[in-house]
């Protein structure tokens, strides 16, 4: 027996090495195919599914779960498949086997659940199964903290778990930790990734829309016209919602009545414009309603009108219509047929209501502007018709002297001295208004020719007395007649008057000295107009010559230095100006060694304005 015996322990020894070598090659082999799977999957759940599997095989058990903990919750929480529900285990910290191991971090075997008070029993009651012996291991993380719990059910080969299968579990419950940390990293950078994106996405709508409405504003603000502003709003609208087309329902601020616009991305040359009647189409109907409109199909809608819509230059199936409102609704904004067959978007809705407001600023000031423009125009015409009106005074108090004159006259000879008199006011006149129509239509013509300054500036004495009669002002004339200039004599005739008359007008309360000069100096003709009164007022010293500037005087218009200083450029001259508390003096210099041609007809400060 002994012989046989030491025969056989060799033969036992061998198998219980083949054994253990199978069991290590096992291990080996379950390790690298996990150490793989780290490698190559971030799939959490497929990798957790595999490390369970080989654990329950390497562990000879009937079950193996897994769980995880809830920080916030202080819970572990498993799922588990219930017929064909699952459920999911939950397990406060410290209660249980599972919750022992996770409060203390330590691995805990049993021989048989039910002798330890630690276990708990209810979740066999509920599912049936019945638990024997246990093995449960912490997941802990690189940095040693337990994130979770691994708990073996129920050794198939022999009674109960051994230290070999513990250290087994504690080996592949560290690959599961690093699994669990990998996963939940890669988890939070696609999260973060995520939320990147998103908000790269928003920076980059929220640019491309500020980009649009700088666009949408310089193509405003050059627009000139309705037309202008509207098809500078339903191109940028249309384009940034890649729509077919857009429209602009708005009602005529005088009769209330309703047009449309309608523009074509494939025509954005052209603007349709029609008249509609209220209610007509779903432009109409969201501004009566208030409320914005969004179609799949617009042609299935009650309210689509074929006689509105119908009309439109491109074919029309998606729709977007929004009504405008400043303080009240006023009109309604609309695209139609978004491309690619698709309906309109969260996105298109918030354009569109970005565009619309700033439209609806834009219409609001336009028009704005059109009624200030049509007052100031309004108010311009009556400055003209004053301008003229007061101008005319002296000529027609000249015809009523020389009529009266003529009337007790017997003499033909003075008879006709008279009769000339009045037909050379009746040529200032007509003089006069040529001036101020040409000023205002911003024409340029004038007659250049030689003039004997003798008989010019007689005449020119004639008038200047007539406006200082009365008044206690004295008119001096410095004048060489013996000199001959060239030069539009009925323009500069008018621009000595106007100066005059200013200076008249200066020093009709205190009186004073007024001073005419003419000489020339070198090839220039030199004339001043010169007074004693109290000088130009400071407040428009530097603007004096434009159009409609006074210094508030009664009856003033504005017009009369503009039209001096207008009739010296005709001449290619210039006009200086010199004041003082003791007065003022402009110099007018009209050369006389330049050609000087007429000019056409030019734009001017009322070249739009009716004749008068």
């Amino acid at each position: 027996m002994k012989v046989g015996q030491e025969a056989e322990s060799p033969r036992d020894e061998i198998a219980e090495l083949r054994a253990a070598l199978a069991r290590e090659e096992r291990i080996a082999s379950a390790l690298r195919e996990v150490g793989n799977a780290l490698g190559t999957t971030l799939d959490l759940d497929d990798l957790l599914e595999l490390i369970l599997g080989r654990l329950t095989d390497l562990l000879e058990a009937d079950r193996c779960t897994l769980y995880l903990l809830d920080q916030a919750k202080g819970e572990l929480v498993s799922r588990i498949v219930i017929g064909e529900q699952v459920r999911s285990i939950r397990v406060r910290v410290g209660h249980g086997i599972a919750g022992t191991v996770a409060k203390t971090g330590k691995a805990i075997r049993l021989r048989d659940a039910y002798t330890d008070p630690r276990f708990e029993p209810e979740w066999d009651l509920f599912t049936g199964y019945r638990t024997r012996s246990m093995l449960a291991a912490p997941l802990k993380n690189h940095m040693g903290r337990t994130i979770g719990v691994i708990q073996v059910l129920n050794k198939t080969v022999g009674e109960e778990f051994t230290a070999e299968d513990e250290a087994i579990l504690s080996a592949l419950s560290t690959q599961a930790a690093v699994a669990i940390d990998n996963s939940r990293l890669f988890l939070s950078l696609i999260q973060k990734n995520h939320q990147l994106l998103s908000t790269k996405e928003k920076l980059e709508r929220r640019v491309a829309d500020l980009q649009l409405l700088n666009e949408l504003e310089r193509a405003m603000a050059r627009a000139e016209s309705l037309e202008d502003l509207t098809r500078a709003a339903l191109s940028a609208l249309a384009k940034a919602c890649q729509a077919q087309g857009a429209t602009l329902l708005l009602g005529e601020e005088d009769t209330g009545d309703l047009f449309q616009y309608v523009y074509d991305a494939e025509r954005p040359e052209t603007l349709d414009r029609f008249g509609i009647k209220a209610g007509e189409g779903l432009a109409a109907h969201a501004m009566s309603s208030g409320e914005t409109i969004e179609l799949e199909d617009a042609k299935l809608d009650p309210h689509f009108d074929a006689r509105v819509e119908g009309r439109f230059p491109f074919a029309i199936h998606s729709c977007l219509v929004m009504p405008l409102s400043s303080e009240q609704v006023f009109g309604a904004l609309g695209l139609f047929s978004k491309r690619g067959g698709r309906p309109f978007e969260e996105e298109d809705r918030s354009l569109m209501a970005l565009v619309g407001a700033n439209l609806s600023t834009a219409v609001r000031l336009f028009r704005a502007s059109v009624q200030r423009e049509r007052g100031q125009r309004l108010t311009t015409i009556g400055r003209l018709l004053s301008q003229v009106i007061h101008d005319f005074k002296t000529p027609m108090t000249v015809i009523s002297g020389h009529v009266q004159m003529m009337t007790s006259a017997d003499e033909p000879g003075v008879r006709a001295e008279h009769a000339a008199g009045v037909l050379k006011q009746l040529q200032m006149l007509t003089a006069m208004q040529r001036e101020v129509l040409d000023f205002a239509r911003g024409e340029r013509r004038i007659f250049v020719r030689r003039v004997y300054l003798n008989r010019f500036f007689d005449d020119i004495k004639k008038q200047v007395e007539q406006y200082a009669e009365g008044q206690p002002i004295r008119v001096v004339f410095d004048v060489d007649t013996m000199v001959t200039a060239r030069f539009d004599e009925f323009r500069v005739a008018r621009a000595i008057q106007n100066l005059a008359r200013n200076a008249v007008e200066a020093m009709s309360k205190a009186g004073g000295v007024l001073t005419i000069y003419a000489h020339m100096d070198g090839d220039d003709l030199v004339i001043r107009v010169s007074d004693t009164g109290p000088g130009i007022p400071e407040e428009i010293q530097g603007r004096m010559f434009q159009s409609f500037v006074t210094a508030g005087k009664q009856g003033g218009t504005g017009l009369g230095l503009a039209i001096v200083k207008k009739i010296v450029q005709e001449h290619k001259g210039s006009i200086e100006v010199r004041s003082s508390a003791e007065g003022a003096t402009f110099e007018l210099r009209l050369p006389q060694g330049v050609q000087i041609q007429s000019v056409l007809p030019e734009r001017g400060v009322l070249a739009d304005e009716p004749s008068v």
